[in-house]
């Protein structure tokens, strides 16, 4: 996968993990929100990852 790829969807999991967590403080469903940091966290990890693959092939 290309770092842009891995930096789209990073942005992505990120987005809809702020949107859990809203929903959930909303609702009070704390499940909801702890699933909601985690996907924010994968986006975090995944946007970095792209990074990286795009740090490594410049020359």
């Amino acid at each position: 996968m290309s770092g842009t790829k891995d930096k789209v969807k990073g942005m992505a999991n990120e987005a809809v993990g702020n949107v859990k967590q809203g929903v959930g403080k909303v609702t009070d469903n704390d499940k909801l929100r702890a699933e909601g940091k985690a996907q924010e966290l994968k986006g975090e990890a995944q946007q970095a990852v792209g990074k990286v693959k795009d740090a490594m092939k410049k020359p």
